[in-house]
């Protein structure tokens, strides 16, 4: 009893440390009041509050509160790399943002600049548009991610935060239904005749995507004919994206040799782990490792390689 609240004592003091070591290394960011040209009051006050609220979702990163960055301007304003260091050294920040929105027509062009005070220097320069008001959430989901790690915004894109103005390049940025088909071999690991024979394959799919869960229907050819049910779980939102998932089906073998009392058909099923590329594209490369067991009277099992495109 003693040694087992020895190692929960332990356990708690390791965690308020570790959790003391993280706030002691966390950053400290100023974020200026945003300059604006034609933008109302109330739209320029959410775009702010929803930048501070996603930067501190997304990190560990302390804001410094509204109050004090506005005493240090000191009624002057700061426009530029100089004066944002200043700032940052009298409020003690590691980093300062700049940013600036301004109506052109019917768009608000978004212009910021995020300066690490240490270094005396910009580490991010950036600008985007806005088509209309409501877009400025997702451009200020974008911002807060180009912040947090040190990025231009054309390396941040991520499923469920793409911009209007990405829409006009081809990629697949807000759809969620896919399809595809992909080919490849199957290798025989027990049953299927001959373990040693491997037989070319090929399949098609069609699915949904959820957030980071894809669920979808796959037929295939492979020594005979399969229709599984399956489910992927998408480890990254970005460009190369893991999954790794499962599925469950019907899978006819073709059996040359098998008797009348030996069937050749039975339930699939199937795990399975892969790597898709340019997910944020309109189309996407797939690698794809299935292990498939068909429950027959031969026990069939097999692993899968298949490459495809994805659309």
């Amino acid at each position: 009893m003693k040694k087992t609240l020895s190692l929960i004592l332990l356990c708690v003091v390791m965690n308020l440390a570790f959790t003391q070591v993280s706030n002691l290394s966390a950053e400290t960011i100023a974020v200026l009041p945003f300059y604006s040209l034609g933008i109302d009051e109330i739209s320029i006050q959410t775009a702010d509050s929803i930048l501070k609220n996603e930067i501190q979702k997304l990190s560990s990163m302390q804001i410094i509160s509204q109050d004090k960055t506005i005493a240090s301007l000191e009624g002057e304003e700061c426009v530029e790399t100089v004066c944002a260091v200043e700032i940052g050294r009298e409020l003690n920040a590691d980093l300062v943002l700049i940013t600036n929105l301004s109506k052109l027509g019917d768009k608000i062009i978004i212009q910021y600049n995020l300066v690490d005070v240490n270094m005396g220097q910009s580490v991010v320069v950036d600008n985007t548009t806005s088509r209309t008001i409501e877009d400025l959430e997702v451009v200020m989901k974008r911002i807060a991610i180009s912040i947090v790690n040190k990025k231009p915004l054309e390396e941040t894109a991520e499923v469920g935060a793409i911009m209007e103005i990405e829409n006009d390049i081809p990629r697949r940025r807000s759809a969620r239904r896919i399809w595809g088909i992909s080919f490849g071999y199957l290798y025989p690991q027990n049953g299927y005749e001959s373990v040693n024979d491997r037989s070319f394959t090929i399949d098609f799919r069609s699915s949904y995507e959820v957030k980071n869960i894809a669920v979808g229907l796959q037929l295939a050819s492979r020594y005979g004919f399969a229709s599984n049910i399956f489910a992927s779980y998408l480890f990254s939102k970005n460009d190369i994206c893991p999954y790794a998932g499962g599925a469950l089906g019907f899978h006819w073998v073709a059996h040359s040799y098998a008797s009348e009392n030996m069937r050749g058909d039975g339930i699939e099923f199937i795990l399975n782990a892969g790597i898709r590329a340019f997910r944020t594209y309109n189309f996407q490369v797939m690698l794809n490792i299935d292990y498939a067991i068909t429950f027959n009277d031969f026990d069939d099992r097999a692993l899968i390689i298949t490459i495809g495109l994805l659309k």
